[in-house]
């Protein structure tokens, strides 16, 4: 399936995407269960679960790669939707409390220097959380849902690569374990198929998460060419 926004958008309208979602938010939410006061940055296409905590959050935006695309977000409000390089993030250095990567990581061309610039723009205790789909599991194997685009990750892999870039992984996380079926019944059973997934069988969840936070004795060392700001807001009647 490929995955620009719209391809993203019209998923999470499927109810295989609504169950996504839901059991995604549902693992975001045990990670991250307060956000009251904080600035948070979503990367990728995260508007499908920044929804259920922005009303809480200082700020809220949402960061669309050019190699995607933008939508406008919220559909209802102001637009906090922005295009711009994942290589270049248009923020002050320290100028963020928690930053949310989902349908980012797997599917860049440019992992290292997106991460770095994450960590240029987290403040000192700040947090990133890293949703990708599994190497493992099911979903990473079939190309009808985005979970089958990029390239997936063990969490020992996805740990590995934030350790490379100067992060201390502190918690991790699993969902998906329901397999990606259209099947009314299957989809009815998804919460079932996640307490016993999550029990039972975390190693073939159908994403992966980890929980990072930056180390603040660590500087990046990596050369950065010049910084070259650009983002560009898209107009608020375009829709999620």
């Amino acid at each position: 399936m490929a995955s620009d926004v719209v391809d993203l958008r019209d998923f999470y309208r499927t109810p295989l995407g609504q169950v996504a979602r839901r059991m995604i938010r549902r693992a975001i939410r045990q990670i991250w269960p307060d956000l009251h006061g904080m600035r948070l940055l979503g990367i990728g296409y995260p508007a499908p679960f920044l929804s259920a905590i922005s009303a809480e959050t200082e700020r809220t935006v949402a960061l669309m790669p050019a190699s995607l695309g933008v939508l406008a977000w919220p559909p209802d409000g102001a637009n906090v939707a922005l295009l711009a390089d994942e290589g270049e993030l248009p923020f002050a250095d320290f100028s963020l409390d928690r930053v949310l990567l989902v349908h980012a990581l797997e599917t860049t061309e440019q992992a290292g220097t997106m991460l770095k610039e994450v960590w240029r723009v987290l403040a000192g205790g700040g947090r990133l959380l890293v949703v990708v789909p599994n190497r493992r599991g099911i979903w990473a194997r079939l190309d009808r849902t985005p979970f089958g685009s990029g390239r997936p990750y063990t969490t020992s892999q996805l740990s590995q690569l934030l350790r490379d870039e100067l992060f201390t992984p502190v918690a991790t996380g699993a969902a998906l374990f329901v397999p990606p079926s259209r099947s009314r019944m299957m989809l009815r059973s998804a919460r079932a198929w996640e307490r016993i997934g999550t029990r039972w069988f975390p190693t073939f969840a159908g994403v992966v998460i980890v929980e990072a936070t930056k180390q603040i004795y660590a500087k990046p060392t990596a050369a950065r060419a010049p910084r070259r700001r650009r983002f560009v807001y898209t107009p608020a009647h375009s829709g999620m």
